[in-house]
């Protein structure tokens, strides 16, 4: 079996030059040597032992994507579209950079320090974290990691985000153009600090910003799964008052949409809705969803960029990075304005 030193003797390099390359890891290795390495490497069918990788360099090159598993969270971290997307992205940059990928929710920091422990993992990106204890106790693993959507006030932590009020006001603003004065919220729990919290005061600033008041018995809150959109569909099928919905995830809007149609209440025709996230079920909806767009994939993409800056000890101009919303229109809004 060929390994890192026969690859290094034919090229004409050192171990470590070979070890860069290997690992993608070229920006001091010219583009011509880097193509004969490769082709050494591709001809001679070499694979890199992680066993060994591990033995030398003490970490697993796992990457982790933990999940903090609340009451209030409790169920399959894949089941929402949108987290499949991100992990896609997740899951293409770590291949590339030769890491591996583990996916996991945990109910404590004790669980995750274990987890740590038990795998060696390199560094975790972290998603529905809070300024509570858990981060608290996250904070002094020494883990390198990276948070998802977080609205924390910690300078010194690393955070992918999305301009999440804005994307609220903007659903919120398209429905009301379009006549709708009635108009539901619906969304999982809102907490303090939270990613909801910010889609809830952009919906506030859009009414507002048309005369209209906020009025708490629009606001209904529900996990994001389908078979419970279906219900809150059959709740607001009794609201005939309530023409417009923004759903703060589009999971949740096909939810709602399907318990609408299951009692006779047709969208947009009786109903009109817009999602949040763009993700494949606003295109297979009847019919298809509006909804307010995020690169979720692009989230995934510079997660990991920015937790590998970390391990390398390379330099990070930007501690937060706060990626766009745009309002995608589709099908699932009526004009009440002719």
């Amino acid at each position: 079996m060929v390994t890192l030193k026969d690859i290094a003797a034919e090229a004409g390099v050192s171990i470590t030059t070979i070890s860069n390359v290997v690992h993608n890891r070229t920006s001091r290795v010219s583009p011509e040597l880097v193509a004969k390495i490769r082709s050494i490497i591709e001809r001679e069918h070499y694979v890199p032992s992680m066993t060994a990788r591990t033995l030398v360099n003490d970490e697993s090159y796992i990457i982790g994507v933990i999940t903090h598993m609340t009451p209030q969270n409790v169920g399959s971290t894949m089941s929402d579209p949108f987290l499949g997307t991100f992990v896609e992205g997740i899951e293409f940059r770590t291949r590339e950079e030769g890491y591996f990928l583990m996916i996991r929710s945990v109910e404590d920091a004790q669980a995750l320090e274990s987890l740590s422990r038990s795998w060696k993992i390199s560094g975790v990106i972290l998603t529905g974290i809070f300024a509570d204890e858990f981060f608290a106790r996250v904070k002094t693993l020494g883990i390198p990691f990276v948070l998802i959507d977080s609205y924390l006030d910690a300078p010194d932590v690393y955070n992918i985000g999305l301009e999440d009020e804005k994307g609220g006001y903007l659903a919120t603003k398209h429905l009301l153009e379009n006549g709708h004065r009635n108009i539901a919220f619906a969304s999982p729990s809102i907490r303090a600090g939270g990613v909801v919290e910010k889609r809830l005061n952009g919906y506030k600033q859009a009414l507002a910003e048309f005369g209209v008041p906020f009025d708490p018995s629009f606001i209904f809150t529900q996990e994001i799964f389908i078979q419970e959109g279906r219900k809150l569909g059959h709740l607001l099928a009794q609201r005939p008052e309530i023409t417009g919905i923004f759903a703060s995830a589009d999971i949740l809007a096909a939810g709602i949409m399907t318990g609408l149609r299951e009692k006779g209440v047709l969208v947009p025709r009786d109903k009109s809705i817009v999602g949040f996230d763009d993700n494949y079920l606003c295109q297979v909806t009847n019919p298809c969803l509006t909804t307010i767009h995020q690169d979720a994939e692009q989230k995934g993409y510079l997660a990991v960029d920015m937790l590998l800056a970390q391990l390398r000890h390379e330099p990070i101009e930007e501690h937060s990075i706060i990626l766009p919303v745009s309002l995608v229109e589709r099908e699932s809004v009526r004009n009440l304005n002719k």
